[in-house]
């Protein structure tokens, strides 16, 4: 088969399931590369650079969702398509796969010449979309980086509603005492006090760029009230949210 065939990587703990899809896409000229778990996927996509990905949601260790955090923070593998294609089909999954980044989802059990065309359209679109942008060599990351990023991300992301901090390393395929580990090395603090930077930078940015109540700024970034966040604000930058936000209107009417 030609090298310069697609490159499809099929990451999935039951590959069987599949194997009709697995063995269409051989029979169509394209090169299938088969990992049954996700770290041994996550490896395969920084090594061989496929050109598109199908993603199992549920498998054991680290999942789908897990993975596709993984592979979108690296700058190695980010372009790269994900199309879920899983038995995992509850609104909720579907819509969580769509949100990580993924160009498309396809529930178990499934045609294999649907698949097929719906890998060939993704193909076509992301070569069009790499041929009208420059080319820049990729940034290189450790995998601990990259999981740093990716717990940064899903942090910001659900800053009003954070889960246990084993959670939020599971969502990004490591457990806590690694992420903690990891938190102190890059970034010389705990997970829990960049939480805590992190939801009182969002708050400052909602008290200069809104007109949002302090119970609904508190809500927003995390605080149980609007006197938890109030002290929390006073504590870290001297002054109260309400004094912040006054400022910043004196200042900008002095501007004008």
């Amino acid at each position: 088969m030609a090298q310069n065939q697609p490159l499809i990587l099929v990451i999935d703990d039951q590959p069987e399931e599949i194997r009709a899809v697995i063995e269409l896409f051989r029979g169509e000229q394209l090169r299938v590369n088969v990992a049954t778990d996700m770290r041994q996927g996550y490896e395969r996509a920084m090594a061989l650079s496929p050109d598109l990905i199908l993603l199992d949601v549920r498998m054991p260790h680290v999942d789908g969702f897990a993975g596709s955090r993984l592979l979108k923070e690296s700058p190695r593998t980010r372009d790269i398509p994900i199309i879920f294609l899983s038995s995992a089909g509850t609104e909720d999954e579907r819509l969580e796969g769509l949100l990580h980044g993924a160009v498309d989802y396809v529930l178990k059990p499934c045609l294999p010449a649907e698949v097929l065309a719906r890998v060939r359209i993704h193909l076509r679109l992301a070569s069009r979309t790499a041929a009208t942008e420059p080319s820049t060599p990729p940034e290189l990351l450790s995998p601990d980086e990259v999981i740093l990023r990716a717990a940064m991300r899903f942090i910001g992301g659900n800053l009003a509603a954070l889960p246990p901090l084993a959670e939020i390393a599971h969502k990004v395929g490591t457990h806590d005492k690694k992420l903690s580990a990891i938190f102190r090395q890059y970034l010389q603090v705990t997970v829990f006090a960049w939480i805590r930077d992190e939801r009182l930078r969002r708050g400052r940015e909602l008290l200069s760029d809104s007109r949002m109540s302090m119970q609904d700024i508190a809500e927003q970034v995390g605080f149980r009230s609007a006197c938890n966040f109030t002290t929390a604000f006073r504590e870290r930058t001297g002054v109260t949210p309400s004094a912040f936000r006054r400022r910043l209107q004196e200042h900008g009417d002095t501007a004008a």
